[in-house]
């Protein structure tokens, strides 16, 4: 009997796959648990289609982080903050605080979307990551100078 997986099982198949199983199986155990849908019923159909508009979705979704990441790719970014004679900070530069300047040159990222791979205690040039839907990810320049 096929069968279209709706989880997940081990040593059978992953969400979304066809699958022949036992007859026993499928009616004893994979249907009453709603673990599948027999295909060629209403059910599958139902199933393959909104699937169908999920993945589109997802496409869109993609795209527009793709778009919005190659519009802050590469982006340059100048961040002021007190500092010693050492060119230590006094504190440190935090994501929140390179959302910010990026909301000052017209880009609204959520801070929680940037990485910064270390805490930034030195004036200098840093690498911070913006990650997106998808994977998708862009590297703005912070540029942290003396105030």
């Amino acid at each position: 009997m096929e069968v279209i997986l709706l989880d997940d099982m081990k040593g059978v198949g992953q969400k979304g796959a066809t699958v022949n199983v036992k007859p026993g199986f499928a009616r004893n155990y994979l249907l009453p648990r709603k673990l599948a849908i027999p295909t060629g019923s209403k059910a599958a159909n139902l199933y393959q289609e909104l699937a169908r508009q999920k993945e589109s979705q997802e496409d869109k979704l993609v795209a527009a982080a793709r778009a919005e990441a190659a519009r802050i790719d590469g982006l340059q970014i100048n961040i002021a903050a007190q500092a010693n004679e050492e060119d230590t900070l006094f504190g440190s530069i935090t994501n929140a605080d390179v959302a910010d300047a990026l909301k000052g040159a017209g880009h609204d990222v959520e801070r929680r979307r940037i990485e910064v791979p270390e805490h930034i205690k030195q004036l200098g040039n840093y690498d911070v990551t913006v990650r997106y839907y998808g994977g998708v990810t862009a590297t703005v320049k912070v540029w942290v100078v003396r105030a």
